[in-house]
């Protein structure tokens, strides 16, 4: 079951992990030396950046982005880095959108993928196959309580679509409520339940409330908890007929910032909604599968145990898989009618992620995202007095962010700086994502297996992006 990391333990286990941090090596051109890597990347012949830009223009979605002024062509990638058409080697601070969780190209995973592959490819679930259920008994025995009930999607925004259905049927009332600057999904519901117009089409998305974010930074009442559940208290008094479907809430909000709802907040929270007939829904699309460090799952650090917990990014280390876990007594919801998902549990994903959780185990990658995050959070905070458009450094394990603005006072988004200053971390071979609603907070969401000297590395580079500015 969950355990909560003692930090001393963690510490004295990993005390090479925690010594204080030198200054990186750097090269005859005064740039950061990156890690030392022992692979070699296969020769790469195929397309340029260039012609893959010129057919993706032409055949793919013109809803489609990339960062940098010159997208990078990456072709492979082996743990922690990634490799572009050249063989150059990037550290990468991403993961896919913290996603990759065991590195990339794990051999475990891909052992376990390609058995599968080789043996059973796909069939259906009307026919019985031990991989899912063997994955689903893995993945139940991860969280607390009654929740040990499986759905598998493919994706978050599936997950999450399926745990509103689930708690608009449980209760048989339609008013969900989420938070401002969330981000669930980008289907009906989902879409519904996300609350920042950069990803909301003008299409009908009823009966949903988005509640005042408890955001500690820039929240009207900084981490008072309190003051912002009273919001949820009154949605349900004055929007609401007094009950309501159900709360779906992220610990951490990834694409919204890298931001930590104050402390106390959620347990306030979901009280008020179970008493108003509501299921509490835990997103772990992003903080889960050990990313936090201290717990396994972003829900635990505020100590409550949700209703529905969804999942997906890091429960297949780039698979497409996702998951809803809940109660057997909600989950019987579903056979009021015929629920199916084609491939939601096929064996191919899920050999892929069962070889994940044993991997995070076997490697402790859970440890060593507590220890090394927490090195590098204090580490940032050292960039933070150093550097004025660091405005706030957030987060926990390795779902960091940095919030950079023009005026600390004024809190001032500091937009067109953080492009500039990935531009130049891109160059010196760093890629790290940005996020936020004025986009101008770094997503600093790595590989489980980022190291310390990964981090030392990384600090060094961001140091001199900054002074660049």
């Amino acid at each position: 079951m969950m355990m909560q990391l003692g930090a001393r333990s963690l510490v004295r286990r990993f005390s090479r992990l925690a010594a204080a941090g030198a200054p990186a090596e750097t090269t005859s051109a005064g740039v950061p030396r990156m890690p030392a890597f022992d692979h070699v990347p296969l020769p790469y012949d195929g397309p340029s950046a260039a012609d893959i830009a010129r057919k993706r223009a032409e055949y793919l979605s013109p809803s489609l982005f990339h960062f940098y002024s010159k997208p990078l062509n990456i072709v492979e990638g082996k743990r922690q880095y990634l490799y572009d058409e050249h063989g150059r080697r990037y550290l990468d601070a991403f993961a896919g959108i913290a996603t990759v969780c065991c590195g990339h190209c794990h051999p475990d995973v891909v052992d376990a993928i390609t058995r599968q592959a080789k043996r059973l490819q796909h069939s259906t679930v009307l026919y019985l196959n031990h991989v899912i259920a063997d994955f689903a008994e893995a993945l139940a025995s991860k969280l607390p309580g009654d929740l040990k009930v499986v759905f598998f999607t493919n994706s978050g925004t599936e997950a999450n679509e399926l745990a509103i259905l689930m708690a608009r049927l449980y209760t048989g009332s339609h008013d969900i409520i989420s938070l401002r600057n969330s981000y669930h999904g980008n289907a009906a519901g989902t879409m519904g339940a996300t609350a920042q117009k950069n990803w909301k089409f003008n299409v009908i998305q009823s009966g949903v409330h988005h509640a005042v974010n408890p955001d500690p930074y820039r929240g009207a009442f900084g981490s008072d908890a309190e003051k912002y559940v009273r919001d949820v208290q009154e949605i349900i008094e004055f929007g609401t007929t007094g009950q309501v479907a159900g709360f779906i809430s992220e610990a951490i909000q990834g694409v919204g910032g890298i931001v930590e709802v104050s402390p106390g907040y959620l347990p306030l929270a979901y009280d008020k909604v179970r008493k108003a007939g509501g299921l509490c829904i835990a997103d772990e699309v992003q903080a889960g599968f050990a990313r936090v460090g201290s717990h396994f799952w972003g829900f635990e650090t505020h100590g409550v145990v949700p209703d529905i917990v969804t999942m997906a990014k890091g429960i297949g280390n780039g698979i497409p898989l996702g998951a809803v876990v809940t109660t057997p007594e909600v989950a019987q919801v579903l056979t009021r009618r015929c629920y199916f998902n084609t491939f939601g549990g096929n064996p191919l994903c899920t050999a892929g992620g069962l070889a994940v959780l044993e991997v995070l185990e076997k490697e402790r990658l859970q440890e060593n995202a507590f220890v090394v995050g927490s090195y590098l959070k204090d580490r940032l905070r050292g960039l933070q007095e150093k550097h004025e458009i660091i405005g706030d450094v957030r987060g926990t394990g390795f779902m960091l962010g940095i919030e950079l603005v023009t005026d600390r006072q004024l809190k001032t988004p500091a937009k067109d700086e953080i492009c500039h200053a990935m531009e130049y971390m891109k160059d010196m071979g760093v890629l790290v994502g940005k996020g936020g609603f004025y986009g101008n907070v770094f997503r600093i969401t790595p590989p489980l297996c980022f190291t310390k000297e990964d981090a030392d590395f990384f600090v060094e580079v961001m140091d001199i992006a900054l002074s660049k500015l």
